[in-house]
């Protein structure tokens, strides 16, 4: 297929109509003016509960660490403006304290990001994504995550002078693996790791996002989600009721139950458990995704 040279405009275009589908967002606002700035579009995340903006980048020469903070601190300082916004466009409405404000993050799309610009995402506490869109002949359009290498080094150590980046990591939290594995037995990050491994061998493509609460495995959609435990790991299936074929009747329904994942089955695993099992209903819900 022959890739076409896009414009922001037909980029903005088919990423709005696909926010579902392509980042799990619920589109708020094309377009949305607030103070001296505009945002090209607003979205919501209903996993996460928080705000996400979405830029489409034209200038190569601008920094995404500097606009991005920006727009996150525009955020954080007018609260009261995004919720508005949301209740105006949205139903049902949202209050004040049902929304995660540290989960909030920006996502900047290009067909394509420099080379500086690429590395000024490399840090593990970054709230801001990089995805390159390609458009082709025949009207498709590829939307490419950009993933930055795994590092320990904080991004507030770098901008240790910068108010902004400072007054916005105070309130913004980008989570991790380690976070949900610090102070757990030995036994329990084996375990975590070995179903890790078993997950992601399912299938290409399957990303892993850590969130305040979980972990959640990702194929289009979560397919399984991971909350780890002092003395076990209980995980999550995204199937439908009654579509999951569990002969041992290990997954309990907790569709009408308060609970952290997003699937509809629970299950608990302890270290000395049936791993292949239990891997045999994620499985499942995996299939399900990729169909």
């Amino acid at each position: 297929m022959k890739e076409i040279r896009s414009t922001e405009k037909p980029i903005q275009k088919v990423t709005e109509a696909n926010l579902g589908e392509v980042f799990g967002l619920e589109l708020v606002k094309s377009e949305f003016p607030i103070g001296s700035m505009r945002i090209d579009t607003l979205a919501f995340d209903p996993e996460a509960r928080s705000f996400v903006i979405i830029e489409y980048k034209r200038d190569k020469n601008s920094s995404v660490v500097d606009q991005g903070y920006a727009y996150l601190s525009l955020l954080l300082n007018n609260k009261a403006d995004f919720l508005l916004e949301y209740n105006e466009n949205k139903n049902p409405p949202l209050k004040r304290d049902s929304v995660d404000w540290s989960q909030s993050k920006v996502i900047f799309l290009s067909p394509e990001f420099t080379k500086y610009q690429r590395q000024a995402i490399n840090f593990r506490d970054l709230p801001i994504e990089l995805w390159e869109v390609k458009q082709f002949e025949n009207g498709l359009f590829a939307f490419d995550k950009l993933e930055s290498p795994e590092t320990s080094e904080s991004i507030t150590k770098v901008s240790g002078k910068s108010e902004v980046v400072q007054k916005v990591s105070r309130e913004i939290k980008v989570y991790s693996e380690e976070d949900h594995l610090a102070g757990k037995p030995e036994e329990i990050r084996m375990l975590y790791e070995d179903l890790k491994q078993q997950v992601l061998s399912l299938g290409a493509g399957i990303e892993l996002r850590p969130k305040k609460l979980y972990i959640a495995f990702v194929a289009r959609a979560n397919f399984t989600e991971f909350v780890i435990q002092q003395s076990r790991i209980r995980l999550y299936v995204d199937a439908r009721l009654g579509e999951l074929d569990d002969p041992l009747k290990l997954a309990r329904d907790v569709s009408n139950k308060g609970h952290w994942g997003t699937g509809n089955y629970e299950v608990d695993v302890a270290p000395n458990d049936n791993i292949e099992y239990v891997v045999s209903l994620i499985r499942q819900s995996f299939l399900k995704h990729t169909k």
